[in-house]
């Protein structure tokens, strides 16, 4: 069992060979795509767009949510394509650490000059 900061170190490993292949300026959905590839060539276990019902008291309600990446089910990763990374990615990746009870998430915007610039990490302090 791999721990978190483990797998974090394969993912950006995998995000800095993606981003140095492609550069920025793709939709999103590429470089998930690409990622996804190269995680999984990795050996790591990876779920793709993967649901995420909100619990709320005795509900559950499937409306949606969806984790761009999944891996070994403690890491989430959400990847953006985006000018420059907000206040409220920051807010949708620590929502889904808290719903899903993950512990570390990463943030990859994979539109900027250096990918290590645009990767944020998170951490759910549950």
């Amino acid at each position: 069992m791999m721990t978190e900061n483990e797998i974090s170190k394969i993912i950006v490993g995998c995000a800095l060979k993606v981003h140095k292949s492609l550069g920025p300026g793709l939709l999103e959905s590429a470089y998930e795509e690409c990622l996804y590839y190269e995680l999984r060539r990795a050996g790591l276990s990876v779920q793709k767009q993967k649901p995420l019902p909100l619990i709320y008291e005795d509900v559950k309600l499937e409306i949606g949510y969806r984790v761009d990446l999944l891996i070994e089910d403690k890491v989430i990763i959400e990847i953006k394509s985006v000018e420059a990374l907000n206040d409220v990615h920051l807010a949708q990746i620590l929502t889904y650490l808290k719903l899903s009870d993950c512990k570390l998430g990463l943030l990859i915007n994979f539109n900027v000059s250096l990918v290590k610039n645009g990767i944020k990490r998170v951490v759910n302090n549950l």
